[in-house]
C-alpha cells in the first residue's frame, strides 16, 4: 500500500487548497485503488481556515450568533471543534473585510465579537484554540476581542468604554482583574504568516489600514492609536508588544492576542503542521505531494512549500511540487527537500485563459506523475 499527503496551498484565483485536494486525491485513488492518502488543505488564518481543518481532521463547525464589525447588531459565525478539544476560530469570520462590505471605517470596527466567539468554544469544552488572524476589517489592537472577554478599559474620567481604532488613544487604564476566568486554562495559538510590527512605516495601520479605507490622515491617527496602546499594556500589563514581529497582524489582533490570551504567534504552516502531527506521518509517507499557483525564487522563501519541504527533507521522504508556473532561479530548491517541480499549464497562455483550464490541467498532470511513479 503507497501512503501519499496532500499538503497544498491554494492557487490563487483558480482552485481552492481543497479543490487541489479533492483533485489530487482523485487522481491518486484512479492508479493507486488502495493508496492510504491524507489530505491537508493549506488556509493562511483568514477565510477558509476553519472549513480547512475541518477538512483536513473532521470535527463539528458550530454556530453562533456574534457581534458584527461595528457592534451594532448580530450576525452568524462559525468556528471549528476538532477531536483533542482544540477550537479553530477565524477572526474574519465575525470581523472580516467581507462584512463591512462598502462601509470601509477602520477607525469604528472592533474585534468584540471574536471575544464572543472564544467564549463560545471555552463553554464547549476547548481546552487549545487557534486563532487565524487575516482578513480583518480592524485596527483596534484586539480591544474588543479584550473587551467581551471582560477586560475593562478606562478614560481619564475613569469611564468604561469599549475600544475601536479611532479611539485607542482614550484610554487611560486597563484593568485585567475581571477577565473570564477560564481564560488562563486555554492554550492560545495565534496563525500569523506576517512579520509586521505594531505601529511604525511598516505597522498594522501604515500597511494595512489603507485597504480597509483609511485616507493618510486617518492612517496616521490609527497609528498614534495602536503606539498609545501599546505603551498603556507596557505600563499596565508589564508586556512590551510595539516591535514584536506580527503584532500588527489583523489591526494589531497579534499585538492583542499576546498581551490579552498570552497567545504565541506563530506561522500558519507550522500551525497546521503541528496539529495533524505532520512528523509522524511524514515520516510513514512514500510521497509528499504540494505546491501553490507560482513557484518562483521567492517561493524559496515562502511558507507552505518550503515549510513542508523542510520537515519531509529530516525523513527523506519525497516532495512533489504541482505549481501553475515555474520561474527562475529556483535550482536552490532541490537542496531544500524538493525532489521535483511540475507546471500544470500546457502550452504558453495568458492566466485569463489558462486559470479557466486550470482544473483539467491539474488533472492530466498529476496523472503524468503519478505514471511515472507507477513504473
Amino acid at each position: 500500500m503507497q501512503n501519499f499527503i496532500l499538503v497544498p496551498d491554494s492557487f490563487k484565483g483558480t482552485l481552492s487548497a481543497i479543490e487541489v485536494c479533492n483533485i489530487m486525491k482523485s487522481s491518486i485513488k484512479n492508479l493507486y485503488k488502495d493508496a492510504n492518502i491524507i489530505s491537508v488543505p493549506v488556509a493562511d488564518g483568514g477565510e477558509g481556515t476553519v472549513d480547512a481543518f475541518l477538512y483536513a481532521l473532521g470535527g463539528e463547525k458550530k454556530s453562533i450568533w456574534v457581534s458584527d464589525a461595528f457592534n451594532e447588531q448580530k450576525i452568524l459565525a462559525h468556528y471549528a471543534m476538532l477531536k483533542d478539544n482544540i477550537a479553530v476560530i477565524e477572526m474574519a469570520a465575525c470581523a472580516g473585510l467581507p462584512l463591512v462590505k462598502n462601509r470601509l471605517e477602520p477607525d469604528k470596527t472592533t474585534t468584540f465579537g471574536v471575544g464572543e466567539l472564544i467564549i463560545d468554544a471555552i463553554n464547549s469544552g476547548a481546552k487549545k484554540i487557534i486563532l487565524g488572524l487575516g482578513g480583518s476589517a480592524t485596527n483596534d489592537g484586539g480591544c474588543g476581542m479584550a473587551a467581551a472577554l471582560g477586560v475593562k478599559f478606562k478614560d481619564e474620567q475613569d469611564q468604561e468604554f469599549i475600544p475601536t481604532g479611532g479611539t485607542l488613544s482614550q484610554i487611560y487604564k486597563i484593568d485585567m482583574n475581571n477577565i473570564y476566568s477560564k481564560i488562563k486554562d486555554i492554550e492560545f495559538i495565534s496563525m500569523c504568516d506576517v512579520d509586521n510590527p505594531l505601529c511604525g512605516r511598516l505597522g498594522a495601520s501604515a500597511v494595512f489600514a489603507p485597504q480597509k479605507g483609511a485616507d493618510e490622515d486617518m492612517v496616521k491617527s490609527l497609528d498614534e492609536g495602536l503606539a498609545h496602546l501599546a505603551k498603556i499594556i507596557k505600563r499596565d500589563l508589564h508586556i512590551e508588544v510595539k516591535d514584536i514581529k506580527g503584532a500588527g497582524a489583523a489591526g494589531g489582533l497579534g499585538a492583542g492576542s499576546i498581551a490579552f490570551l498570552q497567545s504565541k504567534l506563530t506561522k500558519g504552516i507550522d500551525v497546521i503542521l503541528d496539529t495533524i502531527n505532520f512528523d509522524e506521518l511524514v515520516s510513514k509517507a512514500d510521497i509528499v505531494f504540494t505546491g501553490e499557483g507560482k513557484f518562483d525564487s521567492q517561493s524559496l522563501h515562502g511558507k507552505v512549500v518550503m515549510g513542508v519541504a523542510n520537515r519531509s527533507q529530516k525523513y527523506k521522504t519525497p516532495v512533489i511540487v504541482v505549481t501553475g508556473a515555474i520561474g527562475e532561479n529556483i535550482q536552490e530548491a532541490y537542496n531544500k527537500g524538493i525532489t521535483a517541480i511540475f507546471s500544470i499549464n500546457k502550452e504558453p497562455m495568458e492566466f485569463s485563459k489558462s486559470a479557466l483550464k486550470s482544473k483539467e490541467n491539474m488533472i492530466l498532470t498529476m496523472e503524468n506523475i503519478l505514471r511515472l511513479l507507477k513504473i
